[in-house]
């Protein structure tokens, strides 16, 4: 469990409190330890706005949940904050109920609870508190509040449980259902009704996110509380009521204790986007009375159980500590959405439909995630991965489009390109083929083909006619780019499905990219319809015209598919690797967003030249991720920047998502063993050694696959899921190989 003043007393002493340790240099002897005990759930929740300036905006939160729950229960510290916390701020405003983890908008953060003594304020800033002594651990949240409230908190699947421990005679818990994180929409519209003196129900409503128009969904909820209120009441946004139901903006209800026998008052709150009986019926099924220290039991054993599919030796605890909590990051979303008894809501929220031999899941930042998690699904939780790929399969089915951003049963529409068809043929290629290929593939040509209203490539007609998107869309050479990837995924596709005709079609569409090549800026730069160059054109611009979350040289090698025909249009291999270690050497390398995480992988396309892969992927992971909370190098993306640094300390990547391959890099650990689930895939274990891994020897110098000399730059899924050994020999020294001093890193 990490407790932040301890752990920050720790980081200044050298000895971190948690663990049983002696460093010896940058190594680590250390006593064994399960992989939840080397979670930190405060890594990546400051900002810039928290009290270290060069901190970056991680947006994850500490609070408690199971994996991939549709529950979390965390605390609400910033009003303005995606996630609901930023560490560092100086008040609590309660804790709520459904959040989202590093996204780059604000939404849900509903149903929140707050703990206080004496009379009872009817606003946020009339109940916040101070806090302190927070502890956070995967599944478990615990804090003291000014008055000496304690708090803590922990998780089912679809429910929470809060435990506050009141010091005076009575205490007060609050409903806040006015709550959410979309700043836009504060308060939000909110119903609650008092049914008993120890049951709540009601329901926030909220959305929007990114500024989507049609987005909207309801949470609804049911608490009950371990002793019956001696009073309760409401409150509407002119004050305390003595009704006992309330709707509006600005409502909310709350309970009164008499503590003086008992200073325990628990709180199960069962969570629906159905309805107000489903979250009835969710909580009777996940909680049985008041048990909070055995949910927070099951809660630990299950986060352990799931860490531990990947188990590694080795590195230093600083290594070890960002990998499991990059993990844990990586299986929070996407998120369970429908209720025990398989209910959940249509796409577009056209009806309920129920949910039959499968789960059914929500929180699909799919520009982000195709990149690499859903591939990391694929190789590790298959059983997970199956189930999304259903997911996103009946979304289609019901709304007649695979989504592109999808939160609650509504699709956001939020980036630019379409996403879901490289996560099908990356599922598909990466060894998990179990689900409806013929209907995949189907869905996937509808996205790319339907030009009369397409919500999710509302510029095909155009890309159609120029071979390209022109500069009259915003970031018209990302989408190009995006539509691409796209297109290729699709192509892959038609080829299994023995498709000739449209794997020709797909595969020349794949290489409009090729039409925005400048060969005398040497860039991929905007074009107008007309064909000529947009100026000015100044390559370092972040977000500059024609580009989405990054700049020219974001976006320079964004071709993962066709990495030779790119060089070729560049001038050469010669001159692709050039500019491509310029951008390492002048710093235009970024790991906070993703169109350009891969480009230190694309290195290893090219002869003695994978040493540039290992030189630059350790950079990245020293660089960019730490053990504070400022530890992301920006918003974790529902788990996308969590995955690059997971794969990486393995050292292998999936540079093309839809390849069947990864790209060898260099793994900071001296043994990694992968347990295989085998209701999937025939291996049981794969394993990595690299004894002799350390900060200076991060050089691959020979390899060996299951005892046998091995020379590609790469692995493929059949290797990892048949299960093998992979032998990797570090050194300091590079492989030895002629280069060009031209070449030579600066």
């Amino acid at each position: 469990m990490f407790h932040i003043k301890s752990f920050f007393q720790s980081k200044r002493t050298g000895l971190l409190a948690t663990v049983l340790m002696y460093i010896t240099g940058s190594q680590l002897l250390i006593a064994q330890t399960l992989p939840i005990d080397d979670v930190n759930p405060f890594i990546g929740t400051a900002n810039q706005k928290s009290a270290k300036p060069n901190w970056k905006n991680g947006e994850t939160f500490p609070g408690a949940m199971v994996p991939w729950g549709m529950v979390s229960v965390s605390p609400h510290t910033a009003p303005d904050s995606k996630s609901g916390y930023r560490y560092g701020e100086p008040y609590l405003y309660g804790f709520g109920h459904v959040q989202l983890s590093g996204v780059g908008c604000g939404d849900l953060g509903n149903i929140v609870l707050m703990p206080t003594s004496g009379s009872v304020a009817a606003t946020p800033e009339g109940w916040r508190s101070a806090y302190h002594d927070e502890k956070a651990s995967p599944g478990y949240y615990k804090t003291v509040l000014q008055s000496g409230i304690i708090a803590e908190m922990t998780a089912t699947t679809r429910t929470g449980i809060s435990k506050y421990t009141f010091p005076a005679d009575t205490g007060n818990i609050l409903i806040d259902v006015s709550a959410t994180q979309n700043k836009r929409m504060m308060p939000a519209p909110g119903y609650v009704k008092i049914v008993s003196g120890t049951e709540v129900e009601g329901w926030t409503e909220s959305g929007h996110f990114c500024g989507a128009p049609n987005q909207v969904q309801k949470v609804y909820f049911v608490a009950r509380f371990s002793q019956t209120a001696v009073s309760s009441g409401t409150w509407t946004a002119t004050g305390i009521a003595a009704a006992a139901e309330q709707s509006g903006r600005g409502v909310g209800a709350f309970l009164r204790f008499n503590t003086s026998r008992n200073k325990v008052v628990e709180v199960k709150v069962g969570i629906s986007y159905v309805s107000i009986a489903n979250a009835r019926l969710n909580l009777a099924a996940e909680q049985t009375g008041f048990s909070f220290d055995a949910i927070h039991h099951k809660a630990r054993e299950l986060w352990n159980t799931t860490l531990s599919r990947i188990e590694v030796e080795g590195g230093t605890q600083a290594q070890k500590t960002i990998f499991y909590t990059g993990l844990y990051h990586i299986l929070l979303h996407p998120s369970v959405f429908n209720d025990v008894n398989g209910d959940y809501q249509k796409m577009g929220h056209t009806g309920i439909a129920k949910a039959r031999g499968y789960t059914r899941y929500n929180v699909f930042s799919l520009w982000d995630t195709y990149r690499n998690l859903h591939v990391f699904l694929t190789l590790f939780y298959p059983e997970r991965q199956h189930d999304m790929v259903k997911t996103l399969l009946e979304m289609y089915k019901e709304s007649g489009w695979l989504p592109k951003w999808e939160l609650a049963g509504n699709d956001a529409l939020v980036m630019v390109g379409d996403p879901a068809p490289v996560v099908l043929a990356g599922t598909y290629f990466n060894g998990l083929r179990d689900f409806d290929i013929k209907l995949a593939y189907q869905a996937m040509k509808h996205n790319a083909t339907d030009t009369a209203n397409n919500p999710i490539r509302k510029d095909l007609k155009i890309y159609l006619e120029h071979r390209y998107v022109p500069v009259t869309t915003r970031g018209s050479v990302s989408e190009t780019l995006e539509y691409g990837i796209s297109d290729y995924a699709i192509a892959q596709m038609a080829k299994v499905a023995g498709n000739e005709k449209d794997y020709r079609q797909f595969m020349e569409r794949s290489q409009y990219y090729k039409n925005l090549y400048d060969p005398q800026t040497g860039f991929l730069r905007p074009k107008k319809a007309d064909g000529s160059w947009v100026e000015p054109f100044n390559p370092d611009e972040f977000k500059g015209n024609g580009f989405i979350e990054g700049s020219a040289w974001n976006y320079l090698f964004c071709v993962p598919y066709d990495i030779p025909g790119l060089s070729q249009v560049m001038g050469g291999d010669s001159v692709y690797i050039k500019r491509l270690q310029q951008t390492f050497d002048e710093r235009k390398f970024v790991l906070y967003n993703e169109p350009d995480i891969a480009y230190p992988y694309f290195f290893t396309h090219f002869k003695n030249e994978a040493w540039r892969t290992q030189k630059a992927v350790r950079e990245g992971m020293k660089m960019n991720y730490n053990t504070t909370p400022g530890g992301l190098p920006g918003n974790d993306d529902c788990g996308a920047l969590s995955a690059w640094y997971v794969f990486s300390a393995m050292g292998f990547y999936p540079a093309n998502p839809v390849s069947g391959e990864f790209r060898l890099g260099s793994p900071v650990f001296s043994k990694v063993t992968i347990h295989l689930n085998q209701n999937y895939y025939k291996g049981r274990t794969f394993v990595i050694n690299a004894a002799r891994t350390s900060e200076q020897n991060k050089y691959i110098t020979s390899q060996k696959l299951n005892g046998r000399l091995y020379e590609k730059p790469y692995i493929t899924y059949r290797d990892i899921e048949n299960g093998g050994v992979m032998e990797l020999n570090m050194s300091d020294t590079r492989r030895p190989a002629t280069v060009s001093k031209k070449l030579l890193p600066r």
